[in-house]
Formats: structure tokens, sequence, C-alpha cells
């Protein structure tokens, strides 16, 4: 039995039932054979009346939804609040792909091998889709990995993190309540890990969806049977850039919001500052303003903005990163220390070493480094340096300079005057190098989990 605690104040929030071997291998064989239907068995208008009723069910239990993604996560109930009203608009956008995008129609009859014949695709489902998704986001993570395959006419196998299923348990609950036929979506926890990677090597598994860190995400795929597709949603270390032609007050004002966010427990956290010198002082003062009115402790206070690290091995860890580098002459702006078991204060460092972990890996905290530089060219240079790339900003209002950062920047998404963890569910949401494999959003997993199925008939 699993049991499920708060990150909070480690009271017990729920237990879990783990599976054995043979519960998964009942579960596998019971999506396999329904996925041999290719969705006929599931018309389309089933599922936009099932996703419509869910969708109504989420906005009726909004208020309750959120209590439990803060109790077994820790997102500041704020947040939680607005992740539970945004895995609604989640549902509402897979129920708009499945309205407007069908397929489409081949050109023939252009040359004399086409002559006499008329062709067309339609969308068919990929087949059992596995997912396996990550902590920091409860409620929308598993929106964003179950109900585009629900929608696509897949059968489903999803695994949350450990530290909270609760949520997920709960979105497959409603889902069955809205009239998904239960056998189209199990819940599991496998016993222990050999369990859970021998499940992700399974033949029968036709599409594997991962949002996780990447060390785990590329050994599981590693793992994969032959012909077994897949999407891979890590981390980054998401560089924001300040020139000496930006608004100042913005920046700060953005930048304390997107590092310091849900304890910085976000994929597209800002992490790594860059400012120019010439302007560094004048930001670091209101940069550490802004911040210190961001309120740390109790995630259920509506003024929290900074909640619990996920545990305590996690707080230990980000402490252990921040001395590091102080250690190696860092310099402490602002915090730098435990407020308690599970807090850790918000923390600002300056001019950290290249060789430092906070320079080079995720850290998934509420840490920002900010790297002054005095050459433009060289400081994309010193930001594209490290082995993953997902989300990148500027903060400029000088059109030369924004142009040669979105040519220049290793990333995926560039924003502009904001920080790099805007997001929005209908745009693409990709992390590349180490950061990723395939393209987020939802319209574009749910063309990853379709194929696009061809007839040629022939006069």
């Amino acid at each position: 039995m699993l049991i499920v605690k708060s990150p909070w104040n480690s009271e017990k929030v729920g237990s879990v039932k783990k599976n054995n071997e043979k519960e998964l291998e009942i579960i596998l064989n019971k999506v396999s054979q329904i996925s041999r239907l290719k969705g006929v068995d599931f018309p389309i208008k089933d599922r936009i009346k099932i996703l419509n009723n869910f969708k109504e069910k989420i906005k009726n239990n909004i208020s309750d939804l959120a209590n439990l993604a803060t109790s077994e996560g820790g997102k500041p109930i704020t947040d939680s609040l607005v992740e539970i009203k945004r895995g609604a608009e989640g549902v509402e956008s897979c129920i708009e792909v499945l309205k407007n995008e069908s397929g489409s129609v081949i050109p023939m009859n252009i040359n004399e091998a086409s002559t006499g014949r008329i062709a067309f695709t339609q969308k068919e489902p990929i087949g059992v889709v596995l997912a396996i998704s990550a902590f920091n986001h409860p409620f929308n993570l598993i929106i964003h990995q179950v109900i585009p395959a629900i929608a696509c006419g897949c059968t489903v196998i999803v695994k949350p993190a450990e530290d909270t299923p609760l949520s997920c348990i709960k979105i497959l609950d409603m889902l069955y309540e809205s009239g998904l036929p239960k056998e189209r979506c199990y819940f599991v926890m496998p016993e222990n890990l050999e369990l859970a990677t021998k499940l992700v090597s399974d033949s029968r598994i036709d599409f594997f969806s991962f949002i996780g860190s990447s060390k785990v995400g590329w050994f599981l795929r590693s793992k994969l049977s032959s012909g077994t597709r897949c999407s891979l949603e890590h981390g980054g270390m998401a560089p924001t850039f300040i020139t000496k032609n930006s608004d100042l007050e913005m920046c700060a004002k953005a930048i304390s919001r997107g590092s310091f966010y849900h304890a910085g427990q976000v994929c597209v956290s800002v992490q790594r500052v860059f400012v120019d010198k010439k302007v560094s002082k004048d930001f670091i003062d209101v940069f550490i303003r802004e911040t210190k009115k961001l309120k740390v402790g109790d995630p259920f206070l509506k003024d929290t903005v900074v909640g619990p690290l996920i545990r305590n091995s996690e707080l230990k860890r980000v402490e252990s990163w921040v001395n590091e580098s102080l250690s190696n002459k860092s310099e402490l702006v602002l915090g730098g220390k435990k407020i308690s078991e599970s807090l850790y204060d918000k923390t600002i460092l300056l001019n950290p070493s290249k060789k430092d972990k906070v320079s080079n890996f995720e850290i998934f905290g509420p840490v920002a480094v900010i790297n002054e530089f005095n050459n433009f060219e060289q400081a994309i240079l010193d930001a594209n340096s490290v082995d993953v790339s997902f989300q990148a900003s500027i903060f400029s209002n000088k059109i030369d300079e924004i142009l040669e950062f979105y040519e220049k920047i290793n990333a995926a998404s560039v924003f502009h005057n904001d920080h790099t963890a805007f997001r929005v569910d209908w745009m693409p949401f990709a992390g590349l190098k180490h950061s990723g494999h395939g393209v987020g959003g939802i319209k574009y997993t749910m063309h990853d989990m379709q194929v696009d199925k061809m007839l040629v008939l022939r006069k």
C-alpha cells in the first residue's frame, strides 16, 4: 500500500493500492484487445459527449479538486485553483480538435500514375497509450496526457507520480461517472521499479507519454519495444536575458513570479538570468524588492506564492547546491537558507562559477541565478553551453536585440518581455536536446496519438 502524505506537514492525505504483475498483465490484455477495434466501438460523438460531461464535472468541483491537488502536491491553493480551471479548458481544447481536424484529401489525377484515383486520409487511434506523469501539476498533467488519448479513441494506462496519485484517481472516477467505459482507461501503481520498467517495455504499448526527469525519461525510452512511439517532456534551465534597453520594473515583477512560483518546481521556471552589467545593480535592487513581496509558507493560505518542496530530500538537495555555489564564491543576494523541513527560502545568487551545479543542471527549487554580462553575443553562447533546451525569454525594447536573441538562443520557444514559464495549452510545448522528445500541447499530442490512415479508390 502506498501512503500519500502532504509535503507541507507530512500528514496522511490518502493511500493507494499497488499493482502486482498478474494485475498488470490483466490490464494490458484488456486494453490491447480493445485497441484492435481501432476506435470503431467508441465513435467520436460518444467521446465528445463524455468529454463535455467531464468538463462540467470539473467546473462544478473546482474548489474540492484544488484542495486535493494542494494537499498532495503542495502547490499554493491560489495556483491550484488556476490549474483546475486550466484543466477544464484543456478538455475543451480536445473537443475542438476532434470537431475540426479529421483528415485530408490527397491530390490525384495530376499525372499519369495517379489518373483515375481518389484518395483521402482519416484519423485512427494509434492504440494503447501508457502515460507516466510527474508530481508538480497533479491535475493538469494527467489532463494533458490522458484526455487527448481518450479523445483520439485510444485505450489508456496511466501511472501518476507516487507523491501525487490522488488527483489522477479522482480524474478517472469523474471520467467513469461521465460515461467513459472503465475498460478504456486504467490507473496503475506498480509494486516496484522492475514491474514499472517491464510495463514500459511491453510490446503491447503503442505510445509512451512521459513527463518527468530527463534521466528517467531517456532511460525508459531505451527500454521501449521496437515500434513503440513516444513523447518525453523533461525540464530545462530556462535562460532570461535583460538588456540595457529593458523596463526593469517589468523585468523584476515578471521574473520574480517566473522564478519562485510553486517554489520553482516547474519545468520552465526562470533559473538563469543574464543581465547587462550596465543595468545589473538597478535590476537587482528592484528584483530583491519584488521577490521579498512573495510570501513563503502554508500552501492553503491564499496569499502564499512559494510553498513546500515535494520532499525533504529535495530540500536537502537544493540546499547542498546553493551551499556548493557559495563555497565557490558566488554572491548571496537573498535567502540561501532552510526555513523548515519543507520550506526553502527564495534564493538569489550572483555570478556563480560555471562549474557549479546551479549553472549546469535544473535545480527545480526556489533559486534564481544572476549572471552579469558585458558582451551580448558571448552571453548567448554561455546560455547555450548546457545540454538542455526548452523555453527562453528576453526583456528588451530594441527589435534588433530581440531578433538576434531569437535567432541564436537554443530554445523551442522564445518570449519577449515575459518570463519563461508562460504557457497556453494550444501552443506547441517542446523540449530540445536532453529536455525532451516530441511536441506537447493539446492538439500536438493528439496528432502524435493518431495515425493518418489513407484510402486510395480506383475507378
